[in-house]
């Protein structure tokens, strides 16, 4: 009778092939120098910022398309609306930082739930020698005091989340927003009609600032 089955030097080899074709490539660049801040030099609302980074947070290498088009859109806003901000998610910080060094007479709070973020936040804080900012850690708003109101609130919003991770941020931003301010987020354009349907629902208002092929700028106001 034919023996059909691989051998056992047949079936290893079938392995280590497989192994090789599903396995990542690791970079040949030796561990610390990895481990070593990124630093990013930009412009963001016309005004020059640097930040540093590591690997672990989101868009390490470069400020991403995203947060650039949210930027663009509270640009165009009054400049007292930006007297009490509240920035969540804020990764290490470009968005909440951008907007502290263009209105020096605001006061920017950051929130973020990972400690390496709010660590890297607060360091581009002093290399930005902001005055006008704090980061802290918070989950969602756990940790943000309960008579704290905004006059805007900003997040370059998660894509891959559940609809009530949304519904809680929106409810608990709301409660904490002043009359007449405002909540302006940038989401990828499949989460559009959804953050405008809870906009609706909640505030009773929600526009759109601007989009471009993968995101949108959503506004609305208390």
């Amino acid at each position: 009778m034919m023996d059909i089955l691989p051998s056992k030097s047949t079936a290893l080899n079938i392995t280590i092939t497989a192994l090789q074709i599903t396995t990542p490539y690791m970079p040949k660049i030796p561990l610390e120098e990895l481990k070593q801040d990124k630093e990013i030099k930009t412009y963001l609302m016309d005004q020059s910022v640097h930040f540093k980074t590591t690997w672990g947070l989101f868009c390490p290498e470069e400020i991403d398309v995203g947060t650039r088009l949210l930027l663009k859109s509270l640009s165009e806003m009054e400049p007292s609306l930006f007297s009490k901000t509240l920035d969540i998610g804020c990764g290490y910080g470009p968005i909440g930082i951008a907007i502290a060094k263009k209105f020096p007479g605001s006061h920017v709070e950051m929130i973020d739930k990972d400690f390496v973020a709010i660590d890297y936040t607060n360091k581009n804080i002093k290399e930005n020698n902001i005055s006008n900012a704090k980061a802290y850690l918070s989950n969602g708003f756990s940790h943000v005091p309960k008579d704290n109101k905004y006059s805007l609130i900003v997040s370059n919003l998660p894509a891959k989340v559940s609809k009530e991770f949304f519904w809680i941020l929106f409810g608990e931003a709301y409660d904490q927003m002043e009359p007449g301010s405002k909540f302006v987020v940038v989401v990828i354009r499949q989460l559009e009609a959804m953050v405008k349907k809870n906009f609706n629902t909640l505030f009773g208002n929600s526009e759109v600032l601007d989009r471009d092929k993968t995101y949108s700028v959503i506004s609305t106001t208390k």
